[in-house]
C-alpha cells in the first residue's frame, strides 16, 4: 500500500507529554508544516517544544480545541490536510474528582474538532488518539491481550470520556466519510511528563526522601512504552495506517506498580520496604491491562527501548531537571485532585510567548495567540 503522505499538520494537545514528544518527532525527521495548539492547561509547558520552536516548518498556537470557531480558522487558514488529536484530561485520580472536565475536553472537544473537519471538507487523515482503558480490565490469565475488535467496557469517567469520543469519531467517518484512524496506548513513560503520573511521581518523590504512595496492595498490573517509541509509532500509523482501522499500541512486557517502585528504588539506592507506603485504593482500580499490538507490528513497527535503559534515562532527565514543573507538590499526593487547583504549576507557563493577562479571555472568545513561529 502507498505510504500517505501529509503536508500541513495539526497537533493537538502538543505541548504535553506525548504530544510533544510526537511533535518535535515529525519536526525533527520531516519537512511537514506542524501546526499546534494548546490551551497549557496545568500538565503542559511550552518548555517540552523547545527542540521544534525554532524551526520554519513549525507554529504554536495558544487555544482551546473546545472553542469551534478557533478550530475552524486553524484548519482553513493554515491548509490542514491532516489532524493528530492529543488533546485530553487524562489522568483517572482527576476524573474521580472532576468528571466534568473529562466529558467537555474529550468528548465535546472531539466533537468540536470532527465538525470543523467535516465543515472544512478537505482533511485527508483524522488520527484520535485513545487508550487501553477503553478496554477496561483484562483478566488476570489472559495470554492474548486485547485486540483491536474486543469490547469497550471502560471502568471509570476518564475511560468512559475517551470511548465516547470515539464513538463520535468512528460515527463521522461512517456518516460523512471522514478519514479516521484510532489508537489506544499502553501507559507511556519518559521526559517531560507531569508528575501527576505513576513513573515520574515516583521519581521526584524519591529525589526529596518521601515515602511511594502505592494505591491499594501494588498488584495492579500496567504496560510501559518508552516516549520515543510511542513517537515511532504515531509516524507508522500516520504514513501506513488504514483509514477505518484502529490501531493498538502496547508492549508485553508487564510490571505490577509495586515492582516499578521497586525498580526505582534501586536506581536511587533506596531500601524499597522503607520507602514504600500503601495507601486507599481508588474508588475502582483495573487489575491489568493487556494489549494484542501484532496489527501495528505488522505495518513495520517494533518496541526498541527496555525498561531499565528507558526507567535510567527518564530518571536522569529529573535528576537533571527538577524544576522543570515549578511547584508540583499537589501533583505528588497519593490522590491528587489536579483540577481542583486552577492556580498549581503556573510556573511552567512563565515565559511563554505571546502571554498576557487576557489569555484565558481570548481562549473564551476563540482568539488566536501565536507563539514563536517562523511560519
Amino acid at each position: 500500500m502507498e505510504k500517505y503522505r501529509p503536508k500541513n499538520i495539526l497537533i493537538t494537545g502538543a505541548a504535553g507529554f506525548i504530544a510533544s514528544h510526537v511533535t518535535n518527532w515529525f519536526t525533527r525527521n520531516y519537512d511537514y508544516k506542524i501546526v499546534v495548539l494548546d490551551k497549557l492547561d496545568y500538565c503542559s509547558n511550552l518548555k517540552n517544544l523547545d527542540p521544534s520552536q525554532s524551526l520554519p516548518n513549525f507554529k504554536f498556537v495558544k487555544g482551546d480545541v473546545c472553542s469551534a470557531d478557533l478550530v475552524y480558522h486553524i484548519l482553513a487558514t493554515e491548509a490542514i490536510d491532516t489532524v493528530m488529536h492529543f488533546a485530553a484530561q487524562t489522568h483517572v485520580d482527576n476524573s474521580f474528582g472532576n468528571s466534568f472536565e473529562f466529558i467537555k475536553n474529550n468528548v465535546y472537544g472531539t466533537c468540536v474538532l470532527l465538525e470543523a473537519c467535516k465543515a472544512i471538507g478537505h482533511i485527508k487523515r483524522f488520527v484520535h488518539v485513545s487508550t487501553d482503558e477503553v478496554y477496561g480490565e483484562t483478566d488476570e490469565n489472559a495470554v492474548v491481550g486485547n485486540h483491536e475488535a474486543s469490547q469497550l467496557l471502560p471502568t471509570n469517567p476518564y475511560s468512559a470520556s475517551k470511548a465516547g469520543a470515539e464513538m463520535l469519531v468512528m460515527a463521522y467517518g461512517r456518516s460523512y466519510g471522514l478519514p479516521v484512524i484510532i489508537t489506544r496506548g499502553n501507559n507511556v513513560y519518559g521526559p517531560h511528563q507531569f508528575p501527576e503520573k505513576l513513573v515520574p511521581k515516583f521519581i521526584l518523590l524519591a529525589m526529596q526522601g518521601q515515602p511511594l504512595p502505592i494505591h491499594g496492595d501494588g498488584s495492579n498490573v500496567r504496560s510501559y512504552l518508552y516516549c520515543e517509541d510511542v513517537a515511532e509509532a504515531f509516524d507508522t500509523i500516520l504514513h501506513k495506517g488504514e483509514v477505518g482501522h484502529i490501531y493498538n499500541v502496547g508492549t508485553d512486557e508487564e510490571k505490577r506498580v509495586i515492582d516499578v517502585a521497586g525498580d526505582i528504588c534501586r536506581l536511587f539506592s533506596l531500601d524499597a520496604s522503607s520507602v514504600i507506603k500503601f495507601v486507599e485504593n481508588r474508588p475502582f482500580n483495573d487489575q491489568r491491562y493487556f494489549l494484542d499490538s501484532r496489527k501495528l507490528k505488522n505495518l513495520g513497527w517494533s518496541e526498541k527501548t527496555k525498561w531499565d535503559d528507558g526507567l535510567r534515562i527518564t530518571m536522569e532527565w529529573y535528576v537533571r531537571n527538577p524544576e522543570w514543573w515549578g511547584d508540583v507538590s499537589a501533583a505528588l499526593h497519593p490522590h491528587p485532585r489536579m483540577l481542583s487547583f486552577p492556580m498549581l504549576g503556573k510556573d511552567h507557563h512563565k515565559g511563554e510567548v505571546g502571554a498576557s493577562p487576557s489569555d484565558q479571555d481570548c481562549r473564551e472568545k476563540g482568539s488566536i495567540n501565536v507563539g514563536k513561529s517562523r511560519l
